[in-house]
């Protein structure tokens, strides 16, 4: 069958996904992705995204899990659809949802990767060591400043190198983040994140902009907005790219990436405490469900409190073993009746 019809098809909803919903250019591409590959195994059975039934959707995911993709991965691309099939019925292209009796193929919870805090605290020492060097450079200063923002913050690496410095707020301690879907959320951060912040913008920023600025050729006024805001600059003058921040933090510890320190905050604070929902806000989670990664944290403090609160929790193990060992019963007297003789 021509295709002509889902090349449209999929056009028009990513202008949806971008205009309407409002999501970045990488996940609009991630979603028409997954169609495509719907699209192209939907021609082999000679139907449209249009005209796609409940076997053929099945059948996609039959055919996933046959040529070796994970469960994880066949659940995401049927939310994909899930998703593609609820906009053509609001757009009223279809009558009925041709996901709607499938289920998620069943995955395990992958738990975060996160490092241990003698590990984060090895790192960012490092980095303050380098920083705090008599003849630092610039860069050393940036690379310290963007370790303590992942860490302290949570951020994602998409939300780190889109700051600008407006974006900071030393005064309240704070900063605002653009997340996905451009939804803005105000994260808190400490001190010690809010002063390595303060002394690369005082000392190492300027530095770069100087630098790219005869580089260019030109005044640092003159040169693009986007350029001048940015709160992280390379050698160039340019923002920093997601890749090269990944690079950053795979040179300071080869075991974890810029994702793995957003788990590392999230999973830090649930071990010291925080309640799922201060999490999710921090992270800028959509759904709760995706920060119940980090109940298991949540429920081995709950279980602490239990045995130290609960009067039933807080006997003593030897105190249990006296309760639980057997007492001594009445002692038993044969009675006598008179004129009996005695054993």
């Amino acid at each position: 069958m021509n295709g002509a019809g889902n090349l449209g098809l999929l056009q028009d909803y990513g202008i949806y996904l971008r205009v309407e919903k409002g999501l970045r250019p990488l996940t609009c591409e991630a979603y028409l992705s997954d169609l495509r590959i719907f699209a192209e195994f939907l021609e082999g059975r000679n139907a449209l995204l249009l005209t796609a039934s409940d076997d053929d959707v099945a059948g996609l995911l039959e055919h996933l899990r046959n040529h070796g993709i994970d469960a994880r991965s066949a659940a995401r691309k049927l939310s994909c659809l899930r998703g593609f099939y609820k906009w053509l019925l609001l757009d009223r292209r279809i009558h009925r949802d041709p996901t709607v009796n499938i289920e998620s193929p069943k995955a395990w919870k992958v738990l975060p990767k996160s490092l241990a805090e003698p590990e984060v605290t090895e790192m960012l020492e490092r980095a303050a060591l380098a920083a705090s060097h008599p003849q630092a450079k610039a860069t050393a200063l940036r690379d310290r400043a963007i370790l303590e923002l992942l860490y302290a913050g949570g951020l994602r690496v998409s939300e780190v190198v889109s700051l600008n410095v407006s974006d900071l707020a030393f005064d309240a301690g704070r900063v605002q983040v653009r997340g996905k879907g451009d939804k803005e959320r105000i994260v808190p951060l400490g001190r010690m994140a809010i002063e390595v912040l303060e002394q690369y913008l005082r000392e190492g920023r300027p530095h770069l902009d100087r630098i790219s600025s005869a580089r260019r050729g030109r005044a640092p006024q003159t040169a693009p907005r986007h350029e001048r805001t940015r709160m992280f600059l390379s050698l160039r003058g340019m923002p920093l790219t997601r890749q090269w921040v990944w690079r950053l933090v795979k040179n300071a510890n080869h075991s974890t990436s810029p994702h793995g320190l957003r788990h590392s905050c999230a999973t830090h604070m649930v071990e010291h405490g925080a309640d799922l929902r201060s999490v999710q806000t921090m992270l800028g989670h959509a759904d709760i469900s995706t920060t119940q990664v980090y109940t298991h944290l949540a429920l081995g403090r709950l279980k602490a409190v239990h045995r130290a609160h609960h009067p039933r929790a807080m006997q003593r193990p030897a105190e249990a073993e006296v309760d639980a060992a057997p007492r001594p019963g009445p002692r038993l007297v044969k009675r006598t009746v008179p004129g009996e003789e005695k054993p």
